[in-house]
């Protein structure tokens, strides 16, 4: 490349990753809390996700240790 044409490059490389850079940092969607999941029902305590039937969902319990957990962790 010329000498030239070195700066010009350069500022067009600088503002191509700073336009990439700002695009990626910029916040897309709306402002607000999350939704809830298709097929939630919202109630003083949370929410309490539906199955295909309209029955509720337990949530999930404690996780109990096994005697053999020391080979996962």
């Amino acid at each position: 490349m010329s000498s030239s044409v070195l700066p010009t490059f350069r500022l067009a490389v600088t503002g191509a990753l700073l336009l990439g850079l700002g695009l990626t940092l910029s916040a897309c969607g709306r402002r607000g809390p999350l939704d809830a999941p298709p097929g939630a029902v919202h109630t003083p305590q949370g929410v309490i996700e539906l199955d295909s039937e309209g029955r509720p969902i337990a949530p999930p319990g404690q996780k109990k240790r096994l005697p053999i957990d020391w080979l996962l962790d």
